[in-house]
């Protein structure tokens, strides 16, 4: 056995022992707990819990790979990522803690007053959140089958164990302060390896102003060996499918349930606001890491990998052509690696990265806990949104309103146990890479919560028929690309990852023509609706007077 895997398994168990320890410590014991952690997160811890609930496998593992291989290319993901919590922040998040519900779906019925409305915003969320996690059970799958050297679906039942287990015991409560400490083990993790890089190639250790200089030697090195320049836009895909995908990432990711539902769990909207503003922080010290670590990766490899002779690889190299995600093939039959020989999966590349620069046992296992972290954190998440809807939205606001607090637990947490092992399965055969899958859920969420929730929030005449067909048609339009899309059949070179531009336009369309066709909602939805925008005032609901934004109350 030797010394990297005892100390990599040594790194992630003790991660997992303290993961299942917070849960245990914070286990869910009333519905509140379990569904927005009792409202009483402070915003900075929730701004980390957004940021770990956010960064999946996809952002961790996938992301850095993504840009070194597109280059100028992979930045749609960057910017869609990013630019999509400052429309959440400044747009939705406040808004909707101020209307005090539990879930999104719950917005929706309540806003729109419809049931129907309801039970379809409970299965979009289902839908969204099932195709998300496949990407993550799939990523988990990648470490652990590195890590102890077995099959990838081998690992990817590990996870769907684990999962299983801290989401169902533990609820929001549990899940919101695991997520505190798996951004921690995460963000270190991705810093570390990015920072000795720097400081290896360039002598400064700050890879976020270093990495410029080495963008412009690599594309010397580009035009040298004739291939397409690392910093040369839309040489991989159309200036369509770039803003396409933005577009698609942006608007999804102001409509993801599991992402939404965490602006839930602090007590006012002004800490809702906050999280807003810490999560962004947070997130960008990863996302502004990334093309830092693709420019150094890339370097390392173009200058110390190819060229070298095919008997003198480095040996970091065998280890990664046994799991199928590195090729390394002499096709002119010279001795000598060119770079056109090097096929390297972007799964790969921050999980290599430690191996490449040679950066020691602890570095490489601490990226391996790390990546572990950012798979489980977003699909305890996402387990939680499944949950949530099935078993508050569907079960227990349509079929049960007198199930007592303790039976609505007990369906909560088995339905979480049932969503794992189903997307667990799915993901033994994964349908695509891990950012493809999750751009599909982003194209999902654009297509039916972004109109939904906008014009929910900001206009006032949107009724229940008109987001019941905005909801139904987006839907419909989204999957439907998809499908052709990878038939083969595009518009204006859109691919797959892009469809929710379809999907957000043909729902706000149907949204506002239904709605404009029918009976306007009732004066006292369209008084809560305006209501919504006035953060700092009372408010009455349920016959309670709520206080928001910490505004005295003098009465």
């Amino acid at each position: 056995m030797d010394t990297q895997f005892i100390v990599s398994t040594s790194i992630i168990l003790l991660t997992f022992a303290l993961y299942i320890g917070i849960a245990v410590y914070n286990k869910a014991k009333a519905t509140s707990d379990f569904y927005v952690a009792g409202r009483g997160v402070p915003p900075i811890f929730n701004g980390m819990a957004i940021g770990a609930d956010w960064m999946s496998a996809a952002s961790f593992i996938g992301l850095a790979g993504t840009v070194m291989i597109l280059g100028y290319d992979g930045l749609a993901y960057i910017m869609g990522w990013t630019g999509g919590y400052l429309l959440l922040t400044f747009l939705l998040a406040p808004q909707l803690r101020k209307y005090g519900r539990y879930t999104v779906p719950e917005f929706i019925g309540d806003r729109y007053n419809s049931h129907t409305a309801r039970v379809i915003a409970a299965i979009c969320t289902i839908i969204i959140s099932f195709t998300y996690s496949i990407g993550q059970l799939s990523g988990s799958g990648v470490v652990i089958g590195r890590l102890f050297e077995i099959d990838a679906k081998v690992g990817t039942m590990i996870g769907v164990v684990l999962i299983a287990f801290y989401a169902a015991f533990g609820g929001m409560k549990g899940i919101t302060w695991t997520q505190v400490a798996q951004y921690i083990v995460l963000i270190i993790a991705y810093l570390i390896p990015v920072i000795f890089m720097s400081l290896q190639i360039t002598g400064n250790p700050a890879p976020w102003i270093s990495y410029g200089e080495l963008v412009g030697k690599i594309g010397e090195l580009d035009r040298e060996l004739g291939v397409s320049e690392y910093f040369a836009p839309f040489t991989n895909g159309t200036k369509w499918q770039f803003m396409a995908l933005m577009f698609t990432l942006m608007a999804g990711t102001a409509g993801l349930p599991h992402v939404i539902v965490r602006f839930y769990t602090v007590s006012t909207m002004k800490a809702a606001r906050w999280s807003g503003a810490w999560a962004l922080l947070f997130i960008g010290l990863l996302y502004l890491s990334a093309p830092a670590y693709a420019a150094f990766s890339r370097f390392i490899l173009m200058t110390k990998v190819a060229g070298s002779k095919i008997s003198d690889l480095p040996a970091w190299t065998a280890s990664w052509v046994d799991t199928g995600k590195l090729q390394v093939a002499d096709a002119n039959g010279d001795g000598i690696l060119q770079w056109k020989e090097i096929i390297i999966s972007n799964d790969i590349v921050v999980m290599a990265t430690p191996e490449i620069a040679n950066l020691g046992v602890f570095v490489i296992g601490l990226v391996a806990a790390g990546a572990m972290a950012a798979a489980l954190s977003t699909a305890g998440g996402l387990m939680i949104a499944i949950s949530s809807s099935f078993a508050h939205d569907i079960y227990y606001r349509v079929f049960k309103p007198n199930a007592t607090e303790r039976n609505r637990l007990a369906v909560a947490r088995w339905s979480i146990v049932v969503a794992t092992v189903l997307a667990g399965v799915v993901a033994l055969n994964p349908p695509g890479v891990i950012t493809q899958i999750v751009a599909w859920a982003f194209a999902l969420a654009s297509g039916t919560f972004f109109p939904a929730l906008l014009l929910g929030v900001w206009w006032k005449r949107s009724n229940a028929q008109g987001v019941i067909a905005g909801m139904l048609v987006g839907l419909a339009v989204t999957l439907t690309y998809i499908f052709l899309a990878r038939s083969g059949v595009t518009l204006f070179g859109i691919i797959d990852t892009g469809a929710g531009v379809f999907g957000a336009a043909s729902a706000a369309i149907a949204n506002i023509v239904v709605s404009l066709m029918t009976k306007a909602p009732s004066q006292k939805i369209q008084e809560e609706v305006m209501d919504l925008r006035y953060p700092e005032q009372m408010t009455f609901k349920d016959g309670e007077v709520w206080v928001d934004d910490e505004v005295d109350f003098k009465g």
